[in-house]
């Protein structure tokens, strides 16, 4: 049974990243703590009494496809009026649509306890939020005036759909092709892993679509961005009739089989009415605000099955009776988490998925600061590190998340394996959050050729400078945690030290900055993390907040052990990275 963390949601939100001080911005001016909690606390309710116990059976009965359409698990359907009629879809978008403007850590925060009670249920309402994002910042005032009130609402979904069976990752390669027709377009093509492309939960499905018009360049520099309606829209705001959209059939999949991941077919026949956003062949460009939102919401959901699976975990090892542990004495029989190696799954699924949350809530935070804060300077440095952070919250939580989930089958032993425990069920649906929205792979390659490539390191070195000074200052307090601060420290040194040397391989021979990427992604995750984890460790051992004493001890005991049994690959990925690169670069293709 899931128990939403309330209190650890809001140490991080509170009192490690101190998100009320964005009430500053005249944008944020209604929010405060308080606003936090009770937002917080209406989800936690919502997920542990609705959603959570429609995981599991959604998992065993999946989504249904016919050629009429597709049908969600039972209870499904209810679920979601529930989640709208709560206003839950609101939450982030913009009050001109009807929605409720709140810092993006927050969101993150609910897009968890939706992730981590259901997270096939939790993929629809996260796209649909993505689209009203795109739509908000590229939609013409006509589009937005169509669209967004009732997709803000959660009255209709939307989808991004940029896949396609010869392309892939690769959108240079998209075929779908859009034939202008008075005031829109036709498309034709046809789309795969598109998800929640399907659904029986509303009259209409909004489709950001990647298409390439009739003479358009080739590659990327071609691509535009449409919306496709599955059922067309009239002036007034009405529908219309049927577009010539369907699903032809949905994936049998690993995991997340609640949720409908269909393959779309654009166009058989007229051709499917779509509806140019902005300006042509920026489609890529618009959808990358799209794509950067749901980016950082994957890392999001990852390290929520990752609290799932830890929950579980520690359930079961605290009840399981085997064994005698070393040192036990006369004692009976104890339960599994008296035995230290359990202990230590234990601790490494706790600090991690600690971890992974609160570098996706900084992350948030400086794109926060980025949107509403009142000086210029400050906020071209938030959107710096921003998108800087991106990439490494999408590849190293959703890397962390799926060790956390398989250290989680082996605390139950051979009763892991086996789907009647439930926590196979967290390996199989975490799998995915390391593939869609780009996989570790293309997230790396993003952060050295986009982010450190860009500005030559210099976000980067920003952050390494902050991380040290603020670290340093921990060295003042009495109460702080000296050990866990000084690992954090080493961290850094490693970073900046690696750094370094990508920044002078990205020029000279950037194959063999790209034979390192992902480690380096890693290294920039364990230490951004350690960082952290040393100030959560220095707040908590001051223990001045809100949370009770046993609380801050464990905040403390799980900080030190981060430092000391994760942490420390720091110093084997900065290894590779300032070493490896060769063996990868001047390796045979043919002899791989």
């Amino acid at each position: 049974m899931y128990r939403a963390p309330l209190e650890e949601l809001r140490f991080v939100l509170e009192e490690l990243l101190g998100i009320g001080q964005l009430a500053a911005c005249p944008a944020l001016a209604d929010y405060s703590d308080e606003v936090g909690a009770s937002i917080l606390e209406e989800a936690a309710r919502l997920a542990e009494t609705v959603l959570d116990p429609l995981n599991r059976p959604g998992d065993r009965e999946g989504a249904h496809w016919s050629p009429e359409g597709v049908t969600t698990p039972k209870g499904f359907k209810e679920a979601y009026g529930q989640f709208v009629s709560g206003g839950w879809q609101q939450l982030g978008a913009d009050p001109r649509f009807g929605g409720q403007r709140v810092p993006q850590p927050l969101s993150s925060a609910v897009q968890e306890l939706w992730g981590a009670s259901n997270l096939a249920f939790q993929l629809c309402p996260m796209l649909t939020h993505g689209a009203v994002h795109a739509l908000e910042h590229c939609g013409s005032a006509e589009q937005q005036r169509l669209f967004l009130p009732r997709m803000a609402s959660g009255e209709w979904t939307g989808t991004m759909v940029l896949t396609e069976p010869q392309a892939g990752s690769d959108l240079g390669q998209v075929r779908t092709r859009a034939v202008p027709e008075g005031d829109h377009y036709r498309l034709f093509g046809q789309k795969i892993f598109i998800t929640w492309g399907e659904h029986d939960y509303t009259d209409n499905i909004i489709h950001m679509v990647l298409a390439r018009i009739e003479g358009a360049p080739e590659g990327v520099r071609g691509i535009s961005l449409f919306i496709v309606p599955k059922v067309l829209v009239n002036a007034d705001g009405s529908l219309g009739g049927r577009n010539e959209v369907r699903c032809v059939s949905i994936e049998h999949k690993l995991g997340i089989h609640a949720s409908p991941t269909c393959v779309m077919q654009f166009g058989e026949e007229r051709g499917a009415a779509g509806y140019l956003v902005g300006e042509p062949n920026r489609g890529l460009e618009y959808m990358f605000v799209m794509m950067n939102t749901a980016r950082l919401a994957v890392g999001c959901q990852s390290y929520a099955v990752g609290e799932r699976a830890f929950q579980q975990a520690a359930e079961y090892a605290r009840t399981r009776l085997q064994g005698k542990p070393v040192g036990a004495g006369d004692a009976q029989r104890l339960p599994i988490v008296h035995h230290p190696d359990v202990r230590r799954m234990l601790l490494t699924m706790k600090s991690c998925t600690q971890a992974a949350r609160a570098i996706g809530f900084y992350a948030g935070q400086q794109l926060d600061l980025a949107a509403y804060h009142p000086e210029a300077a400050a906020r071209a440095a938030a959107q710096a590190r921003g998108d800087l952070l991106i990439p490494i919250v999408k590849g190293w939580c959703t890397e962390t998340a799926n060790e956390v989930a398989a250290i989680g089958v082996q605390v139950h032993g051979g009763m892991g394996f086996v789907e009647e425990t439930g926590a196979a069920q967290y390996v199989r649906d975490v799998r995915i959050t390391t593939i869609y929205e780009g996989t570790t792979g293309i997230q790396a390659n993003d952060l050295l050729g986009r982010k450190i490539g860009r500005d030559r390191g210099a976000a980067m070195d920003a952050l390494i400078a902050d991380m040290r000074r603020e670290l340093q200052a921990l060295e003042g307090g009495e109460s702080a945690p000296r050990e866990t601060r000084d690992a954090a420290l080493q961290g850094v040194g490693l970073l900046e030290s690696a750094t370094r040397s990508l920044v002078g391989n990205l020029s000279a021979a950037p194959e063999r900055a790209l034979a390192v990427a992902v480690p380096y992604l890693k290294l920039c995750g364990l230490v951004i993390s350690g960082w952290l984890l040393a100030k959560s460790a220095a707040i908590a051992a001051a223990g001045r907040g809100a949370a009770g004493r046993e609380f801050y001890r464990s905040k403390v005991q799980t900080a030190r052990f981060y430092a000391r049994q994760v942490l420390p690959q720091a110093i084997g990925l900065a290894k590779i990275v300032e070493e490896g690169a060769a063996s990868v670069s001047e390796a045979d293709p043919e002899r791989v």
